[in-house]
Protein backbone atom coordinates (compact mmCIF):
# COMPACT_ATOMS: atom_id res chain seq x y z
CA UNK A 1 0.00 0.00 0.00
CA UNK A 2 3.09 2.29 1.05
CA UNK A 3 4.29 1.54 -2.57
CA UNK A 4 1.45 2.21 -4.21
CA UNK A 5 0.87 5.64 -2.48
CA UNK A 6 4.03 6.71 -3.21
CA UNK A 7 3.61 5.62 -7.28
CA UNK A 8 0.23 7.70 -6.62
CA UNK A 9 1.71 10.75 -6.01
CA UNK A 10 4.62 11.14 -8.35
CA UNK A 11 1.59 9.82 -11.05
CA UNK A 12 -0.40 12.90 -9.34
CA UNK A 13 3.36 14.88 -9.65
CA UNK A 14 4.11 14.60 -13.42
CA UNK A 15 0.56 13.90 -15.40
CA UNK A 16 -1.56 16.55 -13.50
CA UNK A 17 1.09 18.95 -12.39
CA UNK A 18 0.50 18.74 -8.45
CA UNK A 19 3.12 18.95 -6.44
CA UNK A 20 4.00 15.55 -3.93
CA UNK A 21 4.27 18.00 -0.67
CA UNK A 22 1.26 19.75 -1.04
CA UNK A 23 -0.71 16.28 -1.08
CA UNK A 24 1.59 15.34 1.77
CA UNK A 25 0.84 18.38 3.97
CA UNK A 26 -2.98 18.20 2.70
CA UNK A 27 -2.43 14.29 3.30
CA UNK A 28 -1.30 14.49 6.65
CA UNK A 29 -3.75 17.31 8.05
CA UNK A 30 -6.47 14.74 6.56
CA UNK A 31 -5.00 11.72 8.55
CA UNK A 32 -4.98 13.99 11.73
CA UNK A 33 -8.72 14.71 11.76
CA UNK A 34 -9.55 11.19 10.60
CA UNK A 35 -7.41 9.53 13.69
CA UNK A 36 -9.55 11.95 16.24
CA UNK A 37 -12.68 11.07 14.41
CA UNK A 38 -12.16 7.38 13.85
CA UNK A 39 -10.71 7.17 17.82
CA UNK A 40 -12.42 9.76 19.63
CA UNK A 41 -9.24 11.30 20.73
CA UNK A 42 -9.58 15.21 21.39
CA UNK A 43 -5.80 15.61 22.13
CA UNK A 44 -2.89 17.52 20.24
CA UNK A 45 -1.97 15.10 17.61
CA UNK A 46 0.83 15.18 14.71
CA UNK A 47 1.04 12.62 11.70
CA UNK A 48 4.28 12.20 9.75
CA UNK A 49 4.42 10.61 6.38
CA UNK A 50 7.50 9.41 5.40
CA UNK A 51 8.58 10.34 1.84
CA UNK A 52 11.06 7.57 1.60
CA UNK A 53 9.23 4.64 2.29
CA UNK A 54 5.27 5.66 2.50
CA UNK A 55 4.94 4.64 6.67
CA UNK A 56 3.06 7.00 8.42
CA UNK A 57 2.86 7.78 11.85
CA UNK A 58 0.74 9.00 14.58
CA UNK A 59 1.99 11.58 17.62
CA UNK A 60 0.29 12.68 20.45
CA UNK A 61 2.31 15.80 21.52
CA UNK A 62 2.44 16.69 24.87
CA UNK A 63 3.99 19.76 27.25
CA UNK A 64 6.02 19.46 29.86
CA UNK A 65 4.47 20.44 33.26
CA UNK A 66 5.62 21.06 36.82
CA UNK A 67 1.97 19.55 38.12
CA UNK A 68 -0.33 17.38 35.63
CA UNK A 69 -4.10 18.24 35.02
CA UNK A 70 -4.42 16.59 32.01
CA UNK A 71 -2.65 13.11 31.38
CA UNK A 72 -3.43 13.15 27.19
CA UNK A 73 -2.20 17.01 27.02
CA UNK A 74 0.19 16.98 29.42
CA UNK A 75 2.99 15.47 30.61
CA UNK A 76 5.53 15.21 34.42
CA UNK A 77 8.64 16.90 34.12
CA UNK A 78 9.70 14.19 36.19
CA UNK A 79 8.84 11.78 33.74
CA UNK A 80 10.23 13.68 30.97
CA UNK A 81 14.04 14.00 32.43
CA UNK A 82 13.13 10.26 32.30
CA UNK A 83 13.16 10.40 29.01
CA UNK A 84 15.61 12.50 28.41
CA UNK A 85 17.42 14.79 30.91
CA UNK A 86 17.29 17.63 28.56
CA UNK A 87 14.12 18.29 28.64
CA UNK A 88 12.60 21.62 30.70
CA UNK A 89 9.00 22.80 31.41
CA UNK A 90 7.35 24.01 28.40
CA UNK A 91 8.87 22.33 25.98
CA UNK A 92 6.91 19.45 23.58
CA UNK A 93 7.08 15.73 23.41
CA UNK A 94 5.89 13.49 21.19
CA UNK A 95 4.69 10.04 21.90
CA UNK A 96 3.90 7.76 18.87
CA UNK A 97 0.12 6.11 19.29
CA UNK A 98 0.02 4.63 15.74
CA UNK A 99 -2.79 2.28 16.31
CA UNK A 100 -2.49 -1.13 14.01
CA UNK A 101 -5.43 -0.49 12.04
CA UNK A 102 -4.92 2.56 10.69
CA UNK A 103 -3.02 1.40 7.60
CA UNK A 104 -6.55 0.93 6.29
CA UNK A 105 -7.96 4.33 7.65
CA UNK A 106 -4.97 5.85 6.08
CA UNK A 107 -5.20 4.54 2.76
CA UNK A 108 -8.95 5.24 2.71
CA UNK A 109 -8.10 9.30 3.45
CA UNK A 110 -5.42 9.56 1.12
CA UNK A 111 -7.57 8.19 -1.91
CA UNK A 112 -9.92 10.89 -0.92
CA UNK A 113 -7.14 13.23 -0.76
CA UNK A 114 -5.70 12.72 -3.90
CA UNK A 115 -9.44 12.81 -5.31
CA UNK A 116 -9.88 15.72 -4.18
CA UNK A 117 -6.77 17.34 -5.34
CA UNK A 118 -7.07 15.55 -9.11
CA UNK A 119 -10.44 17.59 -9.26
CA UNK A 120 -8.76 20.72 -7.72
CA UNK A 121 -6.05 20.85 -10.04
CA UNK A 122 -8.29 20.03 -13.14
CA UNK A 123 -10.71 22.80 -12.00
CA UNK A 124 -7.60 25.13 -11.36
CA UNK A 125 -6.47 24.24 -15.09
CA UNK A 126 -10.06 24.46 -16.66
CA UNK A 127 -10.31 27.86 -15.23
CA UNK A 128 -6.50 28.91 -16.35
CA UNK A 129 -7.46 27.76 -19.91
CA UNK A 130 -10.82 29.64 -20.38
CA UNK A 131 -9.97 32.72 -18.14
CA UNK A 132 -7.32 33.52 -21.54
CA UNK A 133 -10.65 33.40 -23.60
CA UNK A 134 -13.20 36.07 -21.62
CA UNK A 135 -14.48 38.87 -24.33
CA UNK A 136 -13.25 35.94 -26.69
CA UNK A 137 -15.56 34.35 -29.46
CA UNK A 138 -15.59 30.02 -29.28
CA UNK A 139 -17.23 27.29 -30.66
CA UNK A 140 -19.78 25.34 -29.22
CA UNK A 141 -22.13 22.55 -29.70
CA UNK A 142 -25.80 23.03 -27.98
CA UNK A 143 -25.92 19.74 -25.32
CA UNK A 144 -29.89 21.21 -23.99
CA UNK A 145 -31.53 23.82 -22.46
CA UNK A 146 -34.59 24.69 -19.57
CA UNK A 147 -36.41 27.00 -18.62
CA UNK A 148 -33.19 29.38 -18.24
CA UNK A 149 -30.59 28.61 -19.66
CA UNK A 150 -29.25 27.16 -22.93
CA UNK A 151 -25.99 24.76 -21.92
CA UNK A 152 -23.34 24.82 -24.29
CA UNK A 153 -20.08 22.25 -24.47
CA UNK A 154 -17.05 24.01 -25.46
CA UNK A 155 -15.16 20.54 -25.12
CA UNK A 156 -13.82 20.60 -21.41
CA UNK A 157 -16.57 22.67 -19.71
CA UNK A 158 -20.22 23.43 -19.89
CA UNK A 159 -21.22 27.22 -20.80
CA UNK A 160 -24.50 28.58 -19.80
CA UNK A 161 -26.35 31.00 -22.13
CA UNK A 162 -28.94 32.78 -20.75
CA UNK A 163 -32.55 34.38 -22.01
CA UNK A 164 -31.04 37.46 -21.91
CA UNK A 165 -28.20 36.78 -23.92
CA UNK A 166 -30.02 35.03 -26.56
CA UNK A 167 -30.94 36.40 -29.99
CA UNK A 168 -35.00 36.93 -29.68
CA UNK A 169 -36.58 34.35 -32.01
CA UNK A 170 -33.36 32.26 -32.36
CA UNK A 171 -33.92 28.23 -31.22
CA UNK A 172 -31.41 25.39 -31.47
CA UNK A 173 -31.81 21.70 -31.22
CA UNK A 174 -29.30 19.56 -29.25
CA UNK A 175 -25.85 18.88 -31.42
CA UNK A 176 -26.84 22.31 -32.83
CA UNK A 177 -23.11 24.12 -33.48
CA UNK A 178 -22.90 28.22 -32.69
CA UNK A 179 -20.19 30.54 -31.68
CA UNK A 180 -20.74 32.58 -28.63
CA UNK A 181 -19.07 35.24 -26.99
CA UNK A 182 -17.71 34.56 -23.64
CA UNK A 183 -18.75 37.33 -21.33
CA UNK A 184 -17.43 36.09 -17.58
CA UNK A 185 -15.13 33.37 -16.42
CA UNK A 186 -15.93 32.98 -12.65
CA UNK A 187 -14.13 30.09 -10.12
CA UNK A 188 -16.54 29.15 -7.74
CA UNK A 189 -16.38 26.42 -5.05
CA UNK A 190 -18.26 24.29 -7.46
CA UNK A 191 -15.61 24.90 -10.43
CA UNK A 192 -15.18 27.27 -13.05
CA UNK A 193 -18.35 28.67 -14.59
CA UNK A 194 -18.39 29.97 -17.89
CA UNK A 195 -21.34 32.40 -19.26
CA UNK A 196 -21.85 33.33 -22.82
CA UNK A 197 -23.28 35.70 -24.98
CA UNK A 198 -24.95 35.49 -28.04
CA UNK A 199 -26.53 39.16 -28.09
CA UNK A 200 -23.54 41.09 -26.84
CA UNK A 201 -22.35 44.04 -29.56
CA UNK A 202 -18.62 42.85 -29.39
CA UNK A 203 -19.94 39.47 -30.74
CA UNK A 204 -19.89 41.29 -34.10
CA UNK A 205 -16.43 42.50 -33.62
CA UNK A 206 -15.13 39.53 -32.77
CA UNK A 207 -16.80 37.58 -36.24
CA UNK A 208 -15.24 40.32 -38.74
CA UNK A 209 -12.25 39.40 -37.12
CA UNK A 210 -12.71 36.17 -37.86
CA UNK A 211 -14.26 37.08 -41.70
CA UNK A 212 -11.87 40.22 -42.33
CA UNK A 213 -8.07 39.69 -42.34
CA UNK A 214 -7.83 43.20 -42.41
CA UNK A 215 -9.29 43.66 -39.67
CA UNK A 216 -7.71 40.79 -37.28
CA UNK A 217 -4.40 42.49 -38.90
CA UNK A 218 -5.39 46.20 -37.60
CA UNK A 219 -5.40 47.64 -41.21
CA UNK A 220 -8.85 48.23 -40.87
CA UNK A 221 -10.97 49.42 -37.00
CA UNK A 222 -14.18 49.20 -36.09
CA UNK A 223 -14.68 51.80 -34.09
CA UNK A 224 -18.21 51.64 -32.84
CA UNK A 225 -21.00 48.99 -32.98
CA UNK A 226 -24.76 49.52 -32.18
CA UNK A 227 -26.49 46.75 -32.11
CA UNK A 228 -30.60 45.45 -31.82
CA UNK A 229 -29.74 41.78 -31.79
CA UNK A 230 -31.57 39.76 -34.24
CA UNK A 231 -32.80 42.42 -36.52
CA UNK A 232 -30.46 45.27 -36.94
CA UNK A 233 -27.05 46.47 -36.75
CA UNK A 234 -24.60 49.40 -36.97
CA UNK A 235 -20.85 49.16 -37.68
CA UNK A 236 -18.36 52.35 -37.91
CA UNK A 237 -15.21 51.40 -39.39
CA UNK A 238 -12.23 53.41 -40.72
CA UNK A 239 -9.05 52.58 -42.41
CA UNK A 240 -5.38 52.96 -41.68
CA UNK A 241 -4.35 52.82 -45.16
CA UNK A 242 -5.54 55.47 -47.71
CA UNK A 243 -5.57 52.85 -50.44
CA UNK A 244 -7.86 50.29 -48.55
CA UNK A 245 -11.60 51.24 -48.52
CA UNK A 246 -13.01 50.16 -45.00
CA UNK A 247 -16.31 49.30 -46.10
CA UNK A 248 -15.74 47.59 -49.13
CA UNK A 249 -13.35 45.49 -47.19
CA UNK A 250 -15.95 44.49 -44.64
CA UNK A 251 -18.57 43.98 -47.34
CA UNK A 252 -15.86 41.79 -49.39
CA UNK A 253 -16.03 40.21 -52.91
CA UNK A 254 -20.15 39.71 -53.95
CA UNK A 255 -20.66 40.09 -50.26
CA UNK A 256 -19.47 36.78 -49.14
CA UNK A 257 -17.94 38.26 -46.21
CA UNK A 258 -20.80 40.21 -44.56
CA UNK A 259 -22.93 37.44 -45.47
CA UNK A 260 -21.19 35.01 -43.35
CA UNK A 261 -21.96 36.63 -40.48
CA UNK A 262 -25.66 37.65 -41.20
CA UNK A 263 -26.22 33.74 -41.58
CA UNK A 264 -24.25 33.04 -38.51
CA UNK A 265 -26.52 35.34 -36.84
CA UNK A 266 -29.76 34.23 -38.56
CA UNK A 267 -30.39 37.04 -40.85
CA UNK A 268 -29.42 40.10 -38.64
CA UNK A 269 -29.27 43.12 -41.35
CA UNK A 270 -25.76 44.67 -41.23
CA UNK A 271 -25.23 48.29 -41.97
CA UNK A 272 -21.38 49.16 -42.67
CA UNK A 273 -20.55 53.17 -42.57
CA UNK A 274 -17.39 55.06 -42.64
CA UNK A 275 -16.19 57.04 -39.38
CA UNK A 276 -15.71 60.06 -40.06
CA UNK A 277 -13.78 62.89 -38.48
CA UNK A 278 -15.77 65.43 -39.18
CA UNK A 279 -18.91 65.02 -36.77
CA UNK A 280 -21.22 66.22 -39.61
CA UNK A 281 -20.54 63.53 -41.83
CA UNK A 282 -20.31 60.79 -39.76
CA UNK A 283 -23.68 61.69 -38.60
CA UNK A 284 -24.70 61.55 -42.46
CA UNK A 285 -22.99 58.10 -43.20
CA UNK A 286 -24.43 56.92 -39.56
CA UNK A 287 -27.99 57.52 -41.18
CA UNK A 288 -26.93 55.62 -44.36
CA UNK A 289 -28.93 54.80 -46.19
CA UNK A 290 -30.93 57.93 -45.79
CA UNK A 291 -29.56 61.27 -47.92
CA UNK A 292 -28.45 64.11 -45.22
CA UNK A 293 -29.15 67.85 -46.21
CA UNK A 294 -27.59 69.92 -42.94
CA UNK A 295 -26.52 69.08 -39.90
CA UNK A 296 -27.08 71.24 -37.14
CA UNK A 297 -25.40 70.86 -33.66
CA UNK A 298 -25.84 71.92 -30.35
CA UNK A 299 -22.62 71.43 -28.78
CA UNK A 300 -24.36 71.99 -25.16
CA UNK A 301 -26.66 69.45 -25.53
CA UNK A 302 -24.78 66.47 -27.15
CA UNK A 303 -27.08 67.00 -29.93
CA UNK A 304 -27.98 67.51 -33.46
CA UNK A 305 -31.08 68.60 -35.95
CA UNK A 306 -30.73 66.22 -39.15
CA UNK A 307 -32.18 67.81 -42.39
CA UNK A 308 -33.16 65.20 -44.81
CA UNK A 309 -35.61 65.27 -48.06
CA UNK A 310 -39.09 65.63 -47.33
CA UNK A 311 -39.70 62.25 -49.52
CA UNK A 312 -36.71 60.05 -47.31
CA UNK A 313 -38.15 61.41 -44.19
CA UNK A 314 -39.39 57.95 -43.11
CA UNK A 315 -36.67 56.24 -44.62
CA UNK A 316 -33.99 58.54 -42.13
CA UNK A 317 -36.74 57.30 -39.01
CA UNK A 318 -36.73 53.77 -39.87
CA UNK A 319 -39.33 51.04 -38.75
CA UNK A 320 -40.23 51.97 -35.14
CA UNK A 321 -37.21 55.05 -35.57
CA UNK A 322 -34.51 52.63 -35.46
CA UNK A 323 -32.52 53.56 -38.33
CA UNK A 324 -32.44 56.66 -35.90
CA UNK A 325 -31.91 55.31 -32.58
CA UNK A 326 -29.06 53.12 -34.23
CA UNK A 327 -27.25 56.36 -35.54
CA UNK A 328 -27.28 57.67 -32.19
CA UNK A 329 -26.21 54.66 -30.35
CA UNK A 330 -23.32 54.79 -32.86
CA UNK A 331 -22.26 58.40 -33.19
CA UNK A 332 -23.21 59.22 -29.62
CA UNK A 333 -25.24 62.50 -30.13
CA UNK A 334 -28.55 62.87 -29.55
CA UNK A 335 -30.67 62.94 -33.45
CA UNK A 336 -33.82 64.78 -33.94
CA UNK A 337 -34.37 64.31 -37.38
CA UNK A 338 -36.42 66.89 -39.59
CA UNK A 339 -37.62 67.42 -43.44
CA UNK A 340 -36.50 70.35 -45.24
CA UNK A 341 -40.07 71.65 -45.08
CA UNK A 342 -40.33 71.64 -41.18
CA UNK A 343 -36.97 73.07 -40.84
CA UNK A 344 -37.78 75.60 -42.76
CA UNK A 345 -40.73 76.61 -40.87
CA UNK A 346 -39.11 76.32 -37.51
CA UNK A 347 -36.29 78.10 -38.41
CA UNK A 348 -38.86 80.81 -40.17
CA UNK A 349 -40.73 80.78 -36.34
CA UNK A 350 -37.69 81.57 -34.90
CA UNK A 351 -36.75 84.50 -37.07
CA UNK A 352 -40.29 85.66 -36.37
CA UNK A 353 -39.45 85.63 -32.78
CA UNK A 354 -36.45 87.04 -32.40
CA UNK A 355 -37.83 89.99 -33.98
CA UNK A 356 -40.77 90.52 -31.39
CA UNK A 357 -38.75 89.83 -28.97
CA UNK A 358 -35.95 92.63 -30.18
CA UNK A 359 -38.85 95.12 -30.71
CA UNK A 360 -40.27 94.47 -27.57
CA UNK A 361 -36.79 95.20 -25.67
CA UNK A 362 -36.40 98.42 -27.99
CA UNK A 363 -40.27 99.86 -27.17
CA UNK A 364 -39.60 98.79 -23.27
CA UNK A 365 -35.98 101.14 -23.60
CA UNK A 366 -37.94 104.03 -24.61
CA UNK A 367 -40.70 103.83 -22.08
CA UNK A 368 -38.03 103.94 -19.57
CA UNK A 369 -36.36 107.00 -21.15
CA UNK A 370 -39.95 108.56 -21.60
CA UNK A 371 -41.09 107.77 -17.68
CA UNK A 372 -37.32 108.88 -16.47
CA UNK A 373 -38.02 112.68 -18.26
CA UNK A 374 -41.41 112.99 -17.71
CA UNK A 375 -41.93 112.77 -13.89
CA UNK A 376 -42.55 116.33 -12.94
CA UNK A 377 -41.44 119.11 -15.75
CA UNK A 378 -41.98 121.82 -13.43
CA UNK A 379 -39.62 120.24 -10.58
CA UNK A 380 -36.57 119.16 -13.70
CA UNK A 381 -36.93 123.28 -14.97
CA UNK A 382 -36.63 124.74 -11.08
CA UNK A 383 -33.33 122.09 -10.70
CA UNK A 384 -32.19 123.29 -14.54
CA UNK A 385 -32.78 127.20 -12.94
CA UNK A 386 -30.73 126.31 -9.49
CA UNK A 387 -28.07 124.42 -11.48
CA UNK A 388 -27.49 127.30 -13.79
CA UNK A 389 -27.12 129.62 -10.85
CA UNK A 390 -24.72 127.67 -9.13
CA UNK A 391 -22.56 127.57 -12.22
CA UNK A 392 -22.67 131.57 -12.55
CA UNK A 393 -21.65 131.51 -9.19
CA UNK A 394 -19.12 129.37 -9.63
CA UNK A 395 -17.96 131.37 -12.88
CA UNK A 396 -18.07 134.46 -11.06
CA UNK A 397 -15.94 133.59 -8.28
CA UNK A 398 -13.15 132.18 -10.62
CA UNK A 399 -13.09 135.25 -12.19
CA UNK A 400 -12.25 137.03 -8.93
CA UNK A 401 -9.73 134.48 -8.25
CA UNK A 402 -7.98 135.01 -11.52
CA UNK A 403 -8.56 139.02 -10.94
CA UNK A 404 -6.24 138.71 -8.04
CA UNK A 405 -3.49 136.15 -9.62
CA UNK A 406 -3.25 138.37 -12.86
CA UNK A 407 -0.17 140.95 -10.96
CA UNK A 408 0.72 140.02 -7.36
CA UNK A 409 3.21 142.95 -7.46
CA UNK A 410 0.68 145.05 -7.88
CA UNK A 411 -1.93 143.54 -5.03
CA UNK A 412 1.08 143.48 -2.59
CA UNK A 413 1.81 147.39 -3.04
CA UNK A 414 -1.88 148.18 -3.01
CA UNK A 415 -1.96 146.43 0.58
CA UNK A 416 0.92 148.40 1.96
CA UNK A 417 -0.91 151.79 0.99
CA UNK A 418 -3.65 150.66 2.85
CA UNK A 419 -1.84 150.23 5.61
CA UNK A 420 -0.11 153.40 5.50
CA UNK A 421 -3.63 154.62 5.48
Amino acid sequence: MNKDMLSALDVLEKDKGISKEIVISALEAALVSAYKRNYGQAQNVDVEFNEKNGDIHVYSVKEVVDMVFDSTLEVSIEDAIEINKGYEIGDKIRFEVTPRDFGRIAAQTAKQVIMQRIREAERSIIYDEFIAYENDILNGVVERQDSRYIYVNLGKIEAVLSKQEQIPGEEFQPHDRIKVYVTKVENTSKGPQIFVSRSHPDLLKRLFEQEVPEIYDGVVEIISIAREAGDRSKIAVRSRDVNVDPVGTCVGPRGQRVQAIVNELKGENMDIVKWDEDPAQYIANALNPAQVVHVDFEPAKGSCTVVVPDYQLSLAIGKRGQNARLAAKLTGFKIDIKSETDYGVMMAEQADTSEVVEEEIYVSDIDEVLEMDAVNPAEDIQQADEVAEDILDADETENRIAEVELDPEEDYNELLNDSDQ
